[in-house]
């Protein structure tokens, strides 16, 4: 099993629950309102005045034979929506209860 944190723009929320459901991942974390900054060209999202926007993630564990179709899911996303950024990060699970 793996765990997969997608980190994207608030904007992006529908295309990411469209994802989910589409690829029949039912169970996950979410949450909203988070700050922070793209480590590469990424502009702050801070929700103040000067940087209004906001960032939100999703964690969810997947079987591993899904995870090469998510990240790729979330790279046509990125690729259609270079203005909001998104980006996802996978762990493996070694232990669950």
């Amino acid at each position: 099993m793996k765990a997969i944190m997608i980190i994207y723009n608030q904007a992006l929320t529908e295309k990411v629950e469209y994802m989910l459901d589409a690829l029949k991942i039912s169970g996950f974390t979410q949450w909203t309102d988070m700050k922070g900054r793209g480590t590469t060209d990424g502009n702050p999202h801070m929700g103040t005045h000067t940087w209004p926007e906001i960032n939100s993630a999703i964690l969810t564990i997947v079987d591993d034979d899904i995870v090469d179709t998510v990240l790729q899911k979330v790279k046509n996303i990125d690729h259609i929506n270079t203005e909001v950024g998104i980006r996802a990060f996978v762990w493996d699970i070694t232990k669950t209860v």
